[in-house]
């Protein structure tokens, strides 16, 4: 029978039924015979922001000439190069979502169809690497009931990990009245949502054509999105959802401040109602794709707390070896700067896992400096205790 190493440490919760479910899954690891292996865990980072590109979604693109519908070409994606990507890199686990555009074409059931099944290959994913795949599942928007039956069925059933939400779909934009049965359903399971940006609608042919959305729409198209979640309290009416802004919070550093300085003449005039700020920022949470420099993630901090962000790639946007970089960079970044350099464990993994992972993998996640994992099989078995010791 093997043995449990010494001095292990189990990052825990702090209350009396975390502990004995702690005690449990030691028990179980004795009878089990299961044993730590000496081999160090490199990869710690976590990757909110990803990207999984299927060939079936790709094939509804094509059918409706939609390949460019966001300016430039999707790129492509295998399981087995986004994890080569992540071994280079030193990333232990990435969040799959689906990209824009929403495979709508006036069509639910062609939609729903697609959607589902993005969803049950990114769940495959997750399944098949243990460990390093997450996902948030897509809806098939502008359909809101199709939405909701997708929703509960991925969360239900598939055990996604949140969901994601285009800013629009279709011209539906987040925060619009129509949503809320959705936001609803979502509320009541404590859903992570992650805000990803699309081609915005109404859009400019002809602006679009001189730069393209990634350049300057997106960043635009996702605070016009946010604003119009914040301007109808969305966030404190549906209090449980925790919101994932990519992108270093897009403009929503320089916005907010105006809007704050004008709301209450707004109101006044009749055209706005009040809106709580601290509560619907206290349920905002922010990613890092694409490569901030010390000013931006200082102005993000003006509107957030250092346990509201993330670490995010965009993967496979852009080559792996940009992407590399990028981290590299950031990192850098983080370290230069004395105060910033306090929250680098935060934004790389702890900030993620804490609100993706919850009690079962802090329960499960053991630790010891230098620290030791345990070998894959092991590590399923580890998986299964906890799932059992969970129900």
């Amino acid at each position: 029978m093997g043995k449990i190493a010494e001095n292990v440490e189990v990052e825990m919760c702090g209350n009396a039924d975390d502990l004995r479910l702690l005690m449990k899954l030691k028990i179980y690891m004795v009878l089990l015979g299961l044993t730590l292996v000496s081999s160090p865990l490199s990869a710690q980072t976590v990757d909110v922001h990803t990207n999984i590109i299927i060939p079936e979604y790709m094939e509804v693109l094509k059918a409706h000439g939609a390949e460019l519908e966001e300016t430039f070409p999707l790129p492509v994606w295998e399981a087995e190069r986004h994890l080569a990507f992540m071994d280079s890199a030193g990333i232990r686990t990435a969040v799959l979502t689906m990209p824009a555009p929403q495979p709508y074409y006036g069509n639910v059931e062609e939609s729903a169809k697609c959607i589902r099944r993005v969803n049950e290959v990114s769940a495959e994913v997750k399944r098949q690497y243990p460990g390093r795949f997450k996902f948030c599942a897509a809806l098939p928007l502008p359909d809101v009931d199709a939405a909701i039956r997708e929703a509960v069925y991925a969360l239900d059933t598939l055990k996604a990990d949140g969901v994601k939400l285009a800013t629009n779909s279709r011209g539906q934009y987040l925060g619009d009245e129509e949503l809320d049965p959705l936001m609803e359903v979502l509320n009541e399971r404590h859903a992570v949502v992650i805000i990803h940006p699309h081609r915005p609608t109404p859009c400019s042919e002809e602006s679009i054509s001189t730069t393209p959305l990634a350049m300057y729409e997106y960043p635009a198209e996702t605070t016009r999105a946010v604003v119009n979640m914040l301007a109808r309290n969305v966030l404190v009416r549906y209090p449980n959802l925790k919101v994932v802004v990519p992108h270093c919070g897009s403009f929503l550093p320089l916005a907010l401040p105006r809007m704050k300085s004008i709301l209450s003449a707004m109101v006044k005039q009749g055209y706005m109602q009040p809106i709580d700020w601290e509560g619907n920022l206290s349920r905002l949470y922010f990613d890092l794709a694409g490569s901030p420099t010390i000013e931006v993630l200082r102005s993000l901090l003006t509107i957030t707390t250092p346990d509201h962000v993330f670490y995010g790639s965009d993967y496979p946007y852009l080559p792996d070896a940009v992407l590399k970089a990028n981290l590299q960079r950031l990192k850098q970044t983080l370290a230069s700067d004395k105060e910033l350099a306090r929250y680098t464990d935060l934004f790389m993994w702890k900030n993620a896992e804490s609100l993706f992972m919850g009690l079962q993998l802090q329960a499960c996640r053991i630790e010891k400096q230098p620290r030791f994992a345990l070998s894959l099989h092991k590590e399923k078995i580890l998986q299964k205790l906890c799932g059992t010791l969970q129900r």
